[in-house]
């Protein structure tokens, strides 16, 4: 063996070997296999990416490493975009990175264009993911440095930028958008606190004392308000429109065009995001959301079926793979949970995570990265065919059959998260009350973010107000530091940015306005 190939010094050359290596029929067959599988699982509410590569991972253990990596890695990109295919067609994300899909995907269904909103989230899926992994190739000693920089007080201000990011999701009604924030917050806080193991907001109840699932309340939010609203009415849950049975790819292909620079800037926006521990596709989503609305010639459109937030939020939570497995493999710190289960297949493996990783194992690490690149790019047949029959299969079925199904769904998908019915219980009693205040007029999105960002803003505060004590530098600890001032102006720009945008379209309707009288003005003299 050529000692450049046994070194894996990543070469070219070498590359072209772990090319071909991963285009095997074995690898290529594993990965077709995962991909279809991640998509089936994503697509199921409360059966999250996590929990389909735990369940699989002692099954790698048989196959070589970068083979076992190639299989986790399909089924982790193919569950991260099947959560989009429930969020289009029946308002319920799969996983929580499908959060902010539902704004305009589900308005896109409701209208008939149900085809065209799963087209183009596979398309988009698929520019994220193949940005992320090649990002993951090229970048990923380089960039995991960036995840160094980010201590506690960086992820409290990060978490803050998430939430006051619903203000800028909440234009027209943005008390409710922060109410609803706040009441997500407070949820996050029940159970042991994540630092000092206080008890709080129990009431006396075992249940509570674990705290809110959060994929427990996404079921819940999301799911339960939109099968009492199904069984409550007697109208169609999707309109059939003449050309549903179509991929309407052509169409699809050139929104994207017209949308290139915003699925691009997205998929860097996931990259960023998912080198950030504990961030995940559900803050990138909603960065690069509010990011394509902020900039779009048509922000009013957004939340009532425009094709680009579609494009933004799943080329944003594809992108988070490949971002998140740089602080993974050179770090050796998961971006996101599924990254920590094959961190944990990786070292079973015996494998040694650094930034040596790179030169002494190249061989399993890049046919790896290849491997995802062949993945991602089988998820886009793969993604039409099954989205296409998905689609025609949920607006075919009727209501009577499809409201028990999805029900059944989601109080086992509720379960089988710890195997404990309490999860259900909170699920259930959760879905009331968010259906009750979807009645009062505020919507899920933004108590579900709460709830998501809820804990790492309390871990992220209370760990640098300890630091910053210890210091006797408190404020320093907060505001001291360059990353973190930049991310609290961003957060400060984001929260009065409906205010501000306001303001500038007033000044231009009264510019116009004058330019209008003057003008009318001349031609009466």
């Amino acid at each position: 063996m050529p000692a450049r190939f046994a070194n894996g010094s990543g070469a070219p050359m070498d590359k072209i070997i772990y090319l071909f290596e991963a285009l095997s029929v074995a690898n290529l067959g594993l990965a077709f296999v995962g991909v279809l599988a991640g998509i089936v699982i994503g697509a199921l509410p409360g059966l999250s990416a996590t929990m389909a590569v735990a369940v699989l991972v002692p099954f790698t253990f048989t196959m070589n490493p970068a083979s076992g990596l190639i299989v986790l890695g399909a089924i982790y990109t193919g569950a991260i975009y099947g959560g989009s295919y429930s969020a289009i067609l029946v308002n319920a994300p799969g996983t929580p990175s499908a959060i902010a899909t539902t704004f305009d995907g589900f308005p896109m269904a409701k209208r008939g264009d149900g085809a065209l909103a799963v087209s183009l989230a596979t398309l988009a899926s698929v520019i994220g993911g193949l940005v992320g992994a090649l990002l993951l190739m090229f970048l990923a000693p380089p960039l995991a440095t960036v995840a160094l920089a980010f201590g506690p007080p960086e992820y409290f201000w990060l978490a803050v930028f998430g939430l006051t990011l619903i203000s800028a999701l909440s234009v027209g009604n943005l008390l409710k958008g922060l109410i609803g924030a706040c009441f997500g917050l407070l949820l996050s806080m029940i159970g042991v606190a994540v630092i000092g193991a206080d008890v709080r907001f129990t009431f006396g109840s075992q249940t509570l004392i674990g705290g809110i699932d959060i994929v427990a309340g996404l079921i819940g939010l999301y799911c339960i308000p939109v099968l009492i609203d199904l069984v409550a009415t007697k109208d169609p849950h999707l309109k059939v429109a003449s050309d549903s049975s179509g991929f309407r790819l052509a169409e699809s292909f050139g929104i994207l065009m017209r949308q290139k620079f915003n699925a691009l800037r997205s998929a860097v926006i996931g990259t960023v995001v998912g080198i950030l521990p504990g961030a995940g596709g559900s803050v990138a989503s909603l960065v690069s959301y509010s990011e394509a609305r902020r900039s779009a010639k048509n922000p009013e459109n957004y939340g009532k079926g425009e094709p680009g937030g579609i494009i933004a939020t799943e080329a944003a939570n594809n992108a988070t793979v490949g971002g998140g497995f740089i602080p993974t493999l050179v770090l050796g710190i998961p971006g996101t949970p599924p990254d920590a289960v094959i961190l944990g297949a990786l070292l079973v493996q015996g494998i040694k995570i650094g930034p040596q990783l790179f030169t002494s194992q190249g061989s399993i690490v890049y046919t790896f990265i290849f491997g995802l690149l062949i993945g991602t790019l089988l998820m886009l047949p793969i993604g039409l065919v099954v989205g296409r029959y998905a689609y025609k299969s949920i607006i075919s079925i009727p209501k009577a059959a499809l409201v028990p199904t999805i029900a059944f769904l989601t109080v086992i998908g509720s379960f089988a998260i710890h195997n404990n019915l309490h999860d259900s219980a909170v699920m259930l009693g959760l879905g009331v009350i968010g259906w009750f205040l979807n009645r009062a007029g505020f919507t899920p999105s933004p108590i579900v973010l709460g709830l998501v960002l809820g804990q790492i803003a309390e871990q992220g505060f209370v760990q640098a107000y300890l630091i910053g004590n210890a210091q006797q530098n408190v404020l320093g600890q907060f505001f001291g530091r360059p990353i973190s001032l930049a991310i609290a102006a961003f957060a400060i720009l984001t929260l009065f940015y409906p205010l501000i945008a306001k303001a500038i379209g007033a000044r231009r309707a009264r510019k116009s306005d004058v330019d209008q009288t003057v003008e009318s003005r001349k031609a009466d003299v």
